[in-house]
């Protein structure tokens, strides 16, 4: 396992205070606030600390309410909001500085066999053809140095391969609103169900609101050209699937209007299986003077 990897895992790993109270802290993001992954991830492990282990998430709502301070530890506290004979719903509410700066409700399942059936899984490419984000954003001589190193320490704990170039690589054109990356982490993960649900919501808000970019010819934070920030954030887990072995996020955008922009997406494992659905909504906006 990479340190960058165990230094998440740490990050994750939340300490509780009271029951039904944990704490987290943060690190610096690509941007000067909490990444928004990070939060989602954090606010589901504190509610499935509070769930029976043999009921696995199944999907979650969450909203952006403030900005996170980096710099200022999480408190976060869960509603036990129902325990029934299937399904177990949690509420969790992130508070710093005496303020909610996230709100998240999640839904756990124990396993039952039912109907079945799923979306085919889109082209792609193989991920082992496609070259890393180190390798990648070397290449872009129109970035700032301090820009792709901020984007290389983001992305250090995560292997993300863009199949096509990202917004930040070729902008300034309108291209169609659709994007395609590999990810896994980067390395050998426990077999903890939830760790892995936990991984892919975290890495699930680095790249959703790309074709949303794309649709306008826009590169976003690292060239300038956008302000913005994740308001809301959906996820359904379909199927089991590992987040330290290659899932394919195929994502989209069909819509963008007063000053907010939707993506959706469906991971798929490299076999083929549809493993989650996620829809997000952002603030995408010109800067001002633009």
């Amino acid at each position: 396992m990479s340190q960058a990897l165990q230094d998440l895992l740490d990050l994750l790993d939340l300490e509780q205070i009271e029951e039904n109270i944990f704490r987290g802290r943060s690190r610096s993001a690509v941007v000067p606030r909490v990444f928004g992954g990070q939060v989602a991830a954090q606010a589901l492990v504190a509610a499935g600390r509070t769930v029976p282990e043999d009921r696995l998430a199944h999907s979650l709502h969450a909203y952006f309410l403030r900005m996170g301070d980096p710099g200022a530890p999480i408190v976060y506290t869960v509603d036990r909001m129902n325990d029934g004979r299937s399904f177990t719903a949690r509420r969790v509410v992130a508070v710093q500085h005496g303020q909610p700066i996230f709100a998240l409700s999640a839904s756990f399942q124990r396993y039952e066999e039912g109907f079945d059936h799923q979306a085919p899984m889109p082209p792609a490419p193989d991920p082992a053809t496609l070259p890393t984000s180190e390798e990648r954003l070397r290449g872009y001589a129109h970035l700032a140095p301090e820009v792709v190193e901020k984007f290389l320490e983001a992305r250090e704990a995560v292997d993300l391969r863009y199949v096509d170039e990202p917004p930040y690589g070729q902008y300034g054109a309108p291209r169609e609103p659709h994007s395609q990356v590999w990810f896994r982490a980067n390395g050998k993960l426990a077999d903890d169900p939830l760790l892995h649900v936990v991984l892919a919501t975290y890495v699930s808000d680095m790249t959703l609101l790309d074709s949303i970019l794309l649709a306008h010819g826009r590169g976003g934070w690292a060239v300038g050209d956008v302000v913005g920030a994740s308001l809301d954030h959906a996820m359904w887990f379909h199927r089991p699937f590992r987040a330290d072995e290659w899932l394919l996020y195929d994502q989209e955008s069909p819509s963008a209007h007063g000053g907010r922009g939707l993506g959706q997406a469906r991971i798929y494992t490299q076999d083929g299986r549809l493993a989650v659905s996620v829809i997000q909504e952002g603030v995408v906006r010109a800067p001002r003077g633009d």
